[in-house]
């Protein structure tokens, strides 16, 4: 029997998405950064080295330990990603 399902919104939306890659000084990342109207002008960041991602703009970088938790990372890496994420979004 084939139960209906309840969407909450189901939108299809036009993005653009940036592939960088880059090596800090102990990790390399490979990164997916999406941009849409979706999040109030944040970015979409997938690390895909480590299947995490984040919506991220700069308010979320200036929130002490966001990017070390989003991302699982030490206060090192994070700051070498926190420095790219400063340009990008």
């Amino acid at each position: 029997m084939s139960e209906e399902r309840f969407f909450l919104y189901d939108d299809i939306e036009e993005t653009k998405t940036r592939f960088v890659s880059f090596m800090g000084e102990s990790q390399r990342f490979d990164l997916a950064i999406i941009s849409s109207g979706r999040h109030y002008g944040k970015q979409i960041v997938l690390d895909m080295q480590s299947n995490r991602f984040a919506i991220v703009g700069s308010d979320d970088l200036e929130e002490p330990g966001y990017i070390e938790y989003a991302y699982r990372l030490n206060e090192e890496e994070a700051s070498e990603l926190r420095s790219f994420l400063y340009e990008v979004v």
